[in-house]
């Protein structure tokens, strides 16, 4: 049966949801009494934006004050996350997500995740168990909230979710390439016949608006008050991170971007020091073709020298169906390098990647409380960190550059980009790059550092990192037109203030037209005048052609460029990567000419069509809503919405807004790109500004639902009240959790 219902394993699940739904109500009065003590050790302070700010004695009060405060505001998308983190989306949606928890649960094993909590260290341990029961605190003193799957919160669940940004490693493997090799009986290659995958390998979770983040560095010596400056933008899916701040009297005082349920602030800053992760093309990731052969009713697969035998284990994914739950089984395959997850060209392919909880988050915990360079630099040792660079700033001055720190050490002679043979141990890591041998950089005579999700050649001007000083492996990616524009608005300026810091993240230039629009222009002036669109076109052209190439909400130009753009990049993107070159150098000196101005025809259509005239301000089409707090949300025309005049970060736009029509719209909405900004200034005392999509509540009712929709739209940052003495006049509440 395509469906394998097992009674044995159902009943199993159904005891166990049973049982989870009843822990906390059966809670014996000793742990109800140990939970009210350690409540009351904590204090939350609301801010007159709704932003908690939570004091602890200790760091595991902390944790728990901020687990309960951000259940508070959001227990759906914490508990979204650990469902996802887990392998257990297809409990609560059903069918379609069994192949995306099958992924998971290649990796995340409850059993062995338990077995390495018990191994942590005893601090650790003590925060994954502040962790769990801040969030089964809430849920006791909540029982009109009713969680989908996961009924009590059990402390090994911190280490399914460790590292805090939106896509992991475990991301990169593609689902309809996982579901074609484990939803039919495996296939190998049988004497001289090929059997060839039938999808090309992509990224799964590559969207059209790019993935990444703005992180930028001011040194004291191009700072008006000579302090240190620091940006802090994350791009993501709006509302994936809460704000908030955790305090304590072990040393712990950190503010900033915290994903929804983990325990430590992702991208933020503390008293003396600040840290902004962003995403580049560092390789930390790989497959392997792997020789299996079947003998009998065993796998076996080629390594040197020898037959190994595959690894065997058996998944069972229980999913909501229309009848109940039901569960398929799975059996799943692994060498020494990794889990199977495709076929190519006869060959199985494994994927190896970063699998240490403790480590990673050990050091996503302990940089919140690094003080300064040498602690912050300290915690990379823990090499922990397999996706993100790091943007840092501290009082003493410093600023610096750190790539990823979880690199393997490989050979320079095999392409790492593209599966490589596993029947060779040539191809094996070789341990992991120190911390000395990654690209790192303080304190740049530039006196600046960038990095926009591109490499970091270009990340201090002259002072950059040299390409050509590491090994290919490091870093794959490209220049982007975003990080073009932040070298455009970072070199030789002396005179930054964190409010010419916010005025640099927010400017409107888009870099990515500059070459398009010249050469769409000389396609036109080509053109005969017997052709059509000479004179259909005329107007467009000449706007377009005096246009200084910056966003706008009443910007008619903006309009018609992105139009244009997507259209002409959508139509030019195969034939650049078969060029060799990025989609708006083809577009500049290698595209068809009758192309480009093809595509601006079909723009002017579109616009006419969808909005009555192509003459549309730019902030009359593309807009912020926010009508409920679903994960994926609903849009409508006809329910209030607010202009935006950044666009997506494809065009080279710092601010980055990603949005698109929807079924049943005509207008644009964004669902990604800035969701948290914050700029710090790092003197006597910390100085912030910020603002978060949205607002701190996901709850409509609440007045932080949407209280910061205006300001994230204009870039008007607000003042971060950081100290006690900040909140003397902006407290709303103040309280211990539960009551």
């Amino acid at each position: 049966m395509k469906n394998c219902r097992c009674l044995k394993n159902l009943l199993c699940l159904l005891i166990f949801m049973s049982c989870s739904s009843s822990l906390l109500q059966a809670a014996t009065e000793p742990e109800i009494a140990r939970l009210e003590r350690e409540a009351h050790n904590i204090t939350i302070i609301r801010d007159d934006w709704g932003i908690a700010h939570v004091y602890g004695k200790t760091d595991a009060d902390a944790v728990f004050g901020m687990e309960y405060a951000q259940a508070e505001d959001d227990f759906n998308r914490i508990e979204t996350n650990y469902i996802n983190a887990m392998g257990r989306l297809a409990e609560t949606e059903g069918e379609s997500k069994i192949y995306l928890d099958l992924r998971m649960k290649l990796f995340v094993d409850p059993g062995v995740l338990k077995a390495q909590y018990l191994e942590s260290p005893a601090w650790l341990k003590v925060l994954m168990d502040a962790f769990a029961d801040g969030l089964n605190f809430y849920l006791y003193k909540h029982p009109e909230v009713k969680p989908r799957v996961i009924m009590h919160f059990e402390p090994w669940m911190a280490l399914s979710f460790t590292e805090g940004s939106i896509g992991g490693d475990i991301e990169r493997i593609n689902l309809t390439q996982l579901e074609a090799f484990y939803s039919k009986d495996p296939v190998i290659q049988a004497g001289n016949r090929k059997v060839t995958i039938e999808t090309a390998y992509v990224h799964d979770s590559d969207p059209p608006e790019p993935t990444g983040s703005n992180g930028m560095a001011i040194a004291p010596s191009n700072t008006v008050d000579h302090h240190a400056l620091l940006l802090i933008n994350p791009h993501t899916s709006f509302f994936f991170r809460s704000e908030l701040q955790m305090t304590s009297d072990q040393g712990l005082n950190a503010y900033g971007a915290v994903t929804w349920g983990q325990f430590f602030v992702y991208q933020g800053f503390n008293d003396t020091a600040g840290w902004m992760h962003t995403s580049s093309g560092v390789d930390a990731v790989d497959e392997y073709l792997e020789t299996v052969q079947k003998k009998g009713d065993e796998y076996f697969y080629k390594f040197g020298g020898e037959e190994r035998p595959l690894i065997t284990k058996h998944i069972t994914v229980p999913y909501k169906a229309s009848d109940g739950m039901a569960a398929k089984k799975f059996t799943v395959y692994y060498t020494h390098h990794g889990p199977i997850i495709r076929q190519q060209d006869g060959k199985w392919v494994s994927i190896r990647l970063m699998q240490e909880p403790i480590k990673a988050l050990t050091q996503s915990f302990f940089r919140t409380k690094a003080k300064n360079y040498k602690a912050f630099r300290q915690t990379m040792e823990l090499k922990g960190n397999s996706s993100n660079n790091t943007i840092f700033a501290d009082s003493d001055g410093n600023i610096a550059y750190f790539h990823g720190n979880f690199i393997p050490r490989r050979d320079p002679a095999f392409d790492f980009t593209k599966p490589v043979d596993g029947t060779t141990p040539a191809t094996e890591w070789k341990g992991l790059l120190t911390v000395d041998e990654l690209p790192q950089l303080l304190n740049p005579k530039s006196g600046w550092l960038y990095n926009s999700n591109n490499w970091p050649w270009s990340g201090a001007g002259e002072s950059s990192l040299r390409k050509e000083d590491y090994p290919p492996y490091v870093e794959t990616g490209t220049e982007t037109a975003r990080g073009l524009h932040a070298i455009r608005v970072l070199q030789d300026k002396k005179d930054f203030t964190l409010d010419s810091l916010i005025t640099a993240a927010y400017d409107s230039y888009l870099p990515w037209f500059d070459k398009t629009i010249p050469a769409l222009a000389n396609a036109w002036n080509d053109l005969p005048l017997s052709d059509p669109l000479k004179f259909k076109l005329a107007d467009e052209i000449g706007l377009l052609y005096g246009w200084d190439h910056r966003w706008g909400v009443d910007s008619v130009p903006t309009t018609l460029a992105v139009f244009w753009g997507e259209d002409v990049r959508r139509h030019s993107l195969n034939d650049a990567r078969k060029a060799g070159v990025s989609v708006e150098d083809y577009i500049a000196a290698q595209a068809p000419p009758h192309r480009l101005l093809v595509s601006l025809d079909a723009a002017t259509d579109r616009l006419i069509a969808d909005f009555g005239t192509w003459k549309t301000p730019w902030g009359d089409i593309n807009r912020y809503q926010r009508l409920t707090g679903d994960i994926v949300q609903p849009f409508s025309d006809a329910a209030p919405s607010i202009p935006v005049g950044f666009t997506s970060s494809l065009w080279g736009s710092l601010a980055s807004f990603g949005a698109r029509p929807y079924p049943g719209t005509k207008k644009w909405y964004g669902t990604s790109g800035n969701s948290f900004v914050a700029v710090v200034e790092f003197g006597e005392k910390v100085h912030a500004k910020a603002v978060t999509a949205g607002g701190e509540s996901g709850e409509p009712s609440s007045p932080h639902f949407n209280d910061q929709a205006k300001r994230y739209s204009t870039g008007g940052l607000r003042d971060v009240y950081f100290y006690r003495s900040d909140l003397k006049d902006h407290t709303v509440r103040e309280y211990h959790p539960g009551r």
